[in-house]
């Protein structure tokens, strides 16, 4: 169940940024907001923030179905799992924000997620042990941002992990 929450936020994350703001290109309402008096960093924390909201909302429902239907024992601190969760919650849907300039369309911005979001999968150690992987994928699953974050989440909901 811990691994779950970390895929689900990763990829819904992702595609969901990705999908959306070029689907904004395509509209033209990304032009429009453009030209507003908004600098693009004001514009990219207004991008980012709704999506930073769903991801907590799923983040909790995933929780709650966890704890309550499977009886997932929750053994860390709450808060502290939501405070390391936001450095998560941020870097997917940014990855999702770098695809959608690269992206023309909104099918290549779904390929495109899938083809970071499949390796992300098999590299993170969600789906094969990490220490039974050969040498440079181990290494290469240390640049994923899955891969801490499921540590994070193993730690504190089954190991009841804090800071010390």
């Amino acid at each position: 169940m811990p691994g779950l929450i970390g895929v689900i936020l990763t990829m819904t994350m992702m595609i969901i940024t990705s999908m959306a703001v070029v689907r904004e290109r395509e509209t033209g309402t990304l032009e429009q907001l453009i030209t507003t008096p908004i600098n693009s960093f004001e514009l990219m924390i207004g991008k980012l923030i709704p999506y930073i909201v769903i991801g907590y909302v799923q983040m909790t429902v995933a929780l709650c179905v966890g704890l309550t239907l499977f009886r997932v024992p929750f053994r860390g601190n709450l808060i502290l799992l939501y405070v390391l969760s936001l450095i998560h919650i941020i870097c997917y849907p940014g990855m999702g924000l770098l695809i959608s300039t690269i992206a023309k369309t909104q099918q290549q911005a779904m390929q495109m997620s899938f083809f970071i979001f499949l390796p992300t999968l098999l590299l993170s150690g969600f789906m094969f042990p990490r220490d039974g992987m050969p040498l440079p994928a181990q290494y290469l699953g240390l640049v994923l941002p899955l891969t801490y974050f499921l540590m994070i989440l193993r730690g504190i909901i089954l190991k009841g992990i804090g800071l010390k």
